[in-house]
């Protein structure tokens, strides 16, 4: 599946930017909840080595989900389970990671698989490995005031964010639209990516960036230069979640966004 190698230069970029850091910019807080740099890299780690679980030994799966569904949440257990901090952390990352994708470079892309949620396919499990990273990625990215340069391998998030348009209505009891909304992005290679029927009365345009940003949450579709017409483009766009678990809204207007870069 190209999406383990999607994936894995996803955390190869984002450990990159991480490689000449001290540890103790590692304990600074980010936009983000107040999670620190520390804190998305544990819970990246923690994820990816559960993924790998859904192919290598699903009882192991099972017992760590229950932990966390017991423990007191998964914070507590992401750190009881992943204790390392700083460099090491990001080394035992990145370790896993390349670990994870030769494991699915090489899977059924259509086997079913178990999960904390409904049971998912593989290429859906490591796609949403991609998007987690990409999405906790823009939380460093912005508190280090670095811009990132995307490639196209987020076409995998975009497609994502497409799809999950019902999921986003579902996990908040609300009625879903007949019709999605037709969307058109121009990649960041410069390539136009379209999904659904074009004349709609509903439309989102613009940066496929931007887009992604909106549907992980990491931006609020006011602080971009997406257009957005009618009715139900404009409530998606205001609420839209490409990742499970329960309704989460998004960020405020103007509250996540990149740092001034110290000189």
């Amino acid at each position: 599946m190209d999406q383990a190698a999607d994936f894995l230069a996803e955390t190869e970029a984002l450990a990159g930017l991480l490689a000449p850091l001290p540890d103790g910019t590692f304990a600074e807080a980010t936009q983000f909840k107040g999670w620190t740099v520390n804190d998305v890299i544990r819970h990246l780690h923690f994820w990816n080595r559960a993924a790998g679980l859904q192919l290598t030994d699903e009882a192991e799966l099972v017992r760590l989900l229950s932990a966390i569904a017991g423990a007191g949440g998964m914070r507590a257990v992401e750190l009881s389970t992943v204790p390392e901090s700083g460099q090491a952390l990001r080394a035992a990352w990145l370790k896993t990671a390349g670990e994870i994708a030769d494991i699915y470079a090489t899977a059924d892309p259509r086997a079913r698989l178990k999960w904390a949620g409904p049971d998912m396919s593989a290429r859906s499990s490591i796609t949403a490995r991609l998007m987690e990273t990409w999405a906790h990625g823009q939380e460093v990215y912005d508190h280090l005031g670095v811009e990132r340069i995307d490639h196209d391998r987020i076409r995998n998030i975009a497609h994502l964010g497409v799809s999950t348009f019902g999921w986003t209505y579902q996990v908040r009891r609300m009625e879903l639209p007949p019709v999605a909304p037709f969307v058109r992005l121009t990649a960041p290679s410069g390539a136009i990516w379209t999904w659904g029927e074009e004349g709609a009365g509903d439309s989102v345009t613009g940066s496929a960036t931007e887009f992604c940003q909106v549907v992980t949450q990491v931006r609020n579709v006011a602080d971009t230069k997406l257009v957005v017409r009618g009715p139900v483009a404009t409530q998606w766009m205001g609420m839209a979640q490409c990742f499970a678990g329960a309704a989460e809204p998004p960020p405020a207007p103007g509250s996540r966004f990149r740092k001034t870069k110290a000189a």
